[in-house]
C-alpha cells in the first residue's frame, strides 16, 4: 500500500496523540478567562406559539445575576447554510420546544441556573404540526410565514413560500414508465427512518468576549470556524472581520457542531456586560436545543429484468428538517443526486422534499442524509433479489458502478472501487461458503456518498529558521486524525519527516479560510491546499538553496530535511541553514501558499437534476453483518461486521481503520438502539439513561478493509472516508435479519418488538389455508 511514498500511506503516530492521551489539550468545556460569567438559556415550553410577554425582572434582582437578554436584544440577523432562516433568539414566536427565548449571565453556573426559574414567559399557542407528510398538506399550519423573504443560494434551494416545503428538488433521467413496462419484476416499498442525536462526548461549549471596539472573540468547539464566524457576523449584523473564532479541541462533532448555536446568546450577554461569558450545554440541551439526524419517509419503486438488470427507479424522498433548515436543504440536495444507490439505472424519477415541522431542528449527522436513502435503496436491492431468487451479492455486482459508469445525474464516474469493496467483504465473511443455520444470517450491502461541492480550502506552509515546518490551515481535528494526515501530506511533498511538521490550531485571525469539517471533505480539499502550499514552499527552498550551493534548482532534491545536489549528497545544506539565511540574513522568509476549489463543478439543472459534474468526488463502500436472532424474543445480536471502503489513497491506514470502526458502531447504534422519542414535539428521553448509545460491550470488533482506487484530483490520490462507515450498517443488519429468520423490517430502529411482530405475522400468514 503506497510503497512509492516515504510518509504518505504509513500508519504513523498521530501528531497530537500524546497530548490527547495525557489530557494536555484544551476542549471548549475547559476554557476559562479572568472575570468570566456563566450563562444559561430559557427555552420554549411550546412547540408553536406567539411570545406575548417575558418577565425577567425577578431574575435581575437575584444576587449574582449580571444580565438577561431576549429577542429584543437580538439585532435580528438571520443565519443558515444555503438558506438563512434562523435567529439567535426567538422573535415574536417560537417554533419548537427548546427554542431559546432568553439567556441569563451570572457569576457562577448555579446562580444562572437558579435565575432561569425566576423568568416567566406568557404564550399564545398556535396550531402545530409534527409529521412531515402532514406538514406538506394544504391547510397545514405554516411555520415560517416569511419564507419568501429568506435569502438562499441559487442552484441549491427551490423553496415554496406559503407552504412548509423549504426545498423541492428533482432528478430525471430516461423514461421511467417505459422502464417499468419492460421490467419483469417491480418492487414497491415505503421506508422510514427516525431522529437520533449525535451524542458527542463533549457537549456544545464556548466562551465569548465582546470588546469595546466592537470586536467579538469566540472560543468554541466548532467544526467549522469560518462558517461560525460568518453566521455570528450575519446574526449580529456586523462585518465578518469583527468576529474572531478560535477553535478549541473538539470532543466529537459528527456534523452537530457546524453552525451557530450557543455562541449567539453568549455574544449578546458579553456585549451587554462587557465581560467574557461561558456557556456549556447540558446533555438535555443537546437533545432539545442542538440538532438531530433527519427523520425521513422514502417511497421507492424499482424495476428489473429477469436477469437482474435494473431498468427503472421512482422515488419520493421526504426529510423532516424540524423548525429550521440547519443545512436540511443541503442534505436533500445531496441525496437526490443518487437516490437509486451506486448502481446503473437507465430510467430515474426522483422527487425530494425538505419540510418544516414543529420539532427540534435536524441537521448534518455523520452521513448527511445518506444513511436514510441507503436504507431505502438497499432495501429495494434485497427485495429484487428475493423476487428474482438471485444472490444478493450477484445482483449488486451485476449493476454496480465501475470506472466510466454514467450516474443517475449524468456524470461519467472516476475513482470507483465499489465492486472491489463488495468482493472484499464477501471474501471476509466467506459469502459463497457460508453455513445456513437457524436464527443466523449474513447481510451484505453497498452504498455511496458524494462530498459537498462549492466548498473551499486554503493553506500556508512556513519554513522556520530551525528548519522545522509550520502548517497553518483552518481544518478542525474532531478526533479523526486530520492534523496527522495533513502533516503527512506536507512532509511527503517537501521531503521531511512527519516529526518536522508542526500543525497550528484554527484561528480565523491567523489561519486561512476553510469551509470546515463537513461532508468528509478535509482530506481531499484541505489536503490539496496543503500539497500545493508545500509544493510552493519547496520551490522557494530549492531556489534559495541553489544560490547557496551554486547549483541549478532543478538539480537539487530534499530528503530528510536536507537539500543536496542530486547524485552528490555531500554538497548540501540543511533546511535550518536555508531558513536562517532567508529569514535573518535576507529578510525574505519562505511561506508557501496553496488553495483548492473545484472549478469544474456544474450545479444540477433545477428542472432535471442533471449535471456532468455535481460533486468533487464520490466515496464507495460495502458492509457485511452477521447476526443471531432469537425467534422467541426478537433480540438481535451482531456477531461480526466487515466494512470495506474505497478511500482513493490511504494517507494513514491506521487512522482510516479507526474511522471505519467507530463509524460502523455508530451505524449499528442507529440500526438497533438509538431513538429520540417525541410526544407532541417534546423529546421525552433527553438523557443517556433513556436514550441508549452503543458501548464497547454491545458490538463485536469491526474488521476494516481498505480499498484504494486513487482519484486523479486528490492529494496523492486520496479521498475522504469519515462518514461512509456509518451509512450502510442499518441496511446490512436488516438484510442479515431477513437471511436469519425470513422477515424484513423497513422502519428504523429495528427493535425486538418489531422483529417479534414480524415473525409472528409471518407465522400467522403461513398458517392461513391456501
Amino acid at each position: 500500500m503506497s510503497a512509492e511514498f516515504t510518509v504518505v500511506g504509513k500508519s504513523l503516530k498521530r501528531v497530537d496523540g500524546v497530548a490527547r492521551a495525557t489530557g494536555r489539550i484544551t476542549y471548549g468545556v475547559d476554557m476559562k478567562l479572568p472575570g468570566m460569567l456563566h450563562a444559561k438559556i430559557v427555552r420554549s415550553e411550546q412547540p408553536h406559539a406567539r411570545v406575548v410577554r417575558i418577565d425577567y425582572a425577578p431574575a435581575l434582582r437575584l444576587p449574582g445575576v449580571k444580565a438577561v437578554v431576549t429577542g429584543a436584544d437580538d439585532p435580528g440577523g438571520l443565519f443558515g447554510s444555503r438558506m438563512s432562516d434562523q435567529p439567535m433568539m426567538a422573535h415574536e414566536k417560537v417554533r419548537y420546544i427548546g427554542e431559546p427565548i432568553a439567556a441569563v449571565a451570572a457569576v457562577d453556573e448555579e446562580t444562572a441556573e437558579e435565575a432561569l426559574g425566576l423568568i416567566s414567559v406568557e404564550y399564545e399557542p398556535l396550531p402545530a404540526v409534527f409529521d412531515p407528510c402532514e406538514a406538506m398538506q394544504p391547510g397545514a399550519p405554516i411555520i415560517h410565514e416569511r419564507m419568501h423573504e429568506y435569502k438562499y443560494w441559487e442552484g441549491w434551494c427551490n423553496p415554496r413560500p406559503g407552504t412548509n416545503i423549504i426545498n423541492a428538488l428533482v432528478l430525471r433521467k430516461g423514461d421511467v414508465e417505459r422502464g417499468f413496462a419492460e421490467a419483469a419484476v417491480v418492487v414497491e416499498n415505503t421506508y422510514r427512518t427516525h431522529a437520533i442525536q449525535h451524542v458527542s462526548m463533549e457537549p456544545h461549549a464556548c466562551v465569548v468576549q465582546a470588546e469595546t471596539d466592537g470586536r467579538v472573540t469566540v472560543w468554541s468547539c466548532t467544526q467549522a470556524p469560518y462558517l461560525l464566524r460568518g453566521s455570528l457576523a450575519a446574526a449580529l449584523r456586523i462585518p465578518a472581520s469583527k468576529v474572531r473564532v478560535i477553535a478549541t479541541a473538539v470532543g466529537g462533532g459528527y456534523g452537530g457542531k457546524v453552525r451557530l448555536k450557543l455562541e449567539g446568546p453568549a455574544a449578546l450577554l458579553s456585549m451587554k456586560t462587557g465581560r467574557p461569558v461561558k456557556m456549556v450545554y447540558t446533555r438535555t440541551e443537546e437533545f432539545i436545543g442542538a440538532v438531530t439526524r433527519h427523520p425521513s419517509v422514502i417511497r421507492m419503486t424499482t424495476g428489473a429484468r429477469r436477469d437482474g438488470t435494473l431498468l427503472a427507479c421512482r422515488a419520493e424522498v421526504i426529510l423532516d428538517t424540524g423548525a429550521y433548515c440547519e443545512a436540511g436543504e443541503v442534505v436533500l440536495w445531496e441525496v437526490v443526486q443518487a437516490t437509486p444507490g451506486p448502481y446503473v439505472v437507465p430510467n430515474v424519477w426522483v422527487d425530494g422534499y425538505c419540510v418544516y415541522t414543529n420539532r427540534v431542528s435536524a441537521g448534518p449527522c455523520r452521513g448527511f442524509g445518506w444513511p436514510q436513502v441507503t436504507w431505502a435503496s438497499e432495501g429495494q436491492m434485497d427485495a429484487l433479489a428475493r423476487e428474482l431468487k438471485m444472490d444478493p451479492l450477484e445482483i449488486r455486482l451485476k449493476n454496480a458502478f465501475e470506472e466510466g459508469s454514467i450516474s443517475a445525474s449524468g456524470e461519467v464516474l472516476h475513482s470507483v472501487g465499489f465492486k472491489e469493496c463488495l468482493q472484499r467483504v464477501a471474501e471476509a465473511v466467506d459469502w459463497h461458503k457460508r453455513e445456513r443455520r437457524p436464527g443466523r444470517g449474513i447481510g451484505l450491502i453497498g452504498f455511496t456518498k458524494m462530498s459537498m461541492p462549492q466548498t473551499a480550502s486554503a493553506a500556508f506552509v512556513k519554513l522556520n529558521e530551525d528548519g522545522r515546518i509550520g502548517l497553518m490551515t483552518s481544518a478542525v481535528d474532531l478526533g479523526q486524525g486530520i492534523s496527522t494526515a495533513l502533516a503527512q501530506i506536507a512532509a511527503e511533498e517537501i521531503g521531511v519527516t512527519l516529526e518536522a511538521v508542526e500543525v497550528a490550531a484554527a484561528d480565523t485571525d491567523t489561519t486561512p479560510f476553510d469551509s470546515g469539517a463537513i461532508s468528509s471533505r478535509q482530506t481531499f480539499h484541505v489536503g490539496n491546499a496543503v500539497k500545493r502550499a508545500a509544493g510552493d514552499l519547496k520551490q522557494q527552498v530549492l531556489a534559495a538553496a541553489a544560490t547557496m550551493l551554486e547549483a541549478r534548482p532543478e538539480d537539487l532534491e530534499i530528503r530528510q530535511g536536507r537539500v543536496s545536489v542530486r547524485g552528490v549528497p555531500d554538497k548540501s545544506v540543511t533546511l535550518a541553514q536555508v531558513g536562517t539565511a532567508t529569514q535573518i540574513r535576507l529578510g525574505q522568509p519562505i511561506l508557501g501558499r496553496g488553495a483548492h476549489l473545484e472549478e469544474d463543478i456544474v450545479m444540477p439543472d433545477m428542472a432535471t437534476g442533471q449535471s456532468p459534474k455535481p460533486a468533487p468526488y464520490w466515496k464507495y463502500a460495502a458492509q457485511a453483518v452477521e447476526v443471531e436472532v432469537d425467534s422467541e424474543t426478537g433480540k438481535v445480536v451482531v456477531q461480526k461486521m466487515v466494512s470495506a471502503h474505497d478511500c482513493g489513497r490511504a494517507i494513514n491506514p491506521l487512522s482510516i481503520e479507526g474511522q471505519v470502526q467507530g463509524g460502523a458502531v455508530m451505524g449499528l447504534g442507529f440500526a438497533l438502539m438509538e431513538e429520540m422519542i417525541f410526544d407532541e414535539g417534546r423529546v421525552v428521553n433527553p438523557n443517556l439513561m433513556d436514550y441508549r448509545v452503543p458501548t464497547s460491550t454491545d458490538f463485536p470488533d469491526v474488521e476494516a478493509v481498505i480499498v484504494e482506487a486513487p482519484h486523479r484530483d486528490g492529494p496523492f490520490g486520496a479521498k475522504g472516508v469519515g462518514e461512509t462507515s456509518t451509512i450502510g450498517a442499518a441496511a446490512a443488519v436488516r438484510s442479515a435479519i431477513a437471511d436469519a429468520v425470513g422477515v424484513t423490517i423497513n422502519e428504523l430502529p429495528i427493535t425486538c418488538e418489531k422483529v417479534l411482530d414480524a415473525i409472528e405475522a409471518r407465522t400467522k400468514e403461513q398458517k392461513l389455508p391456501g
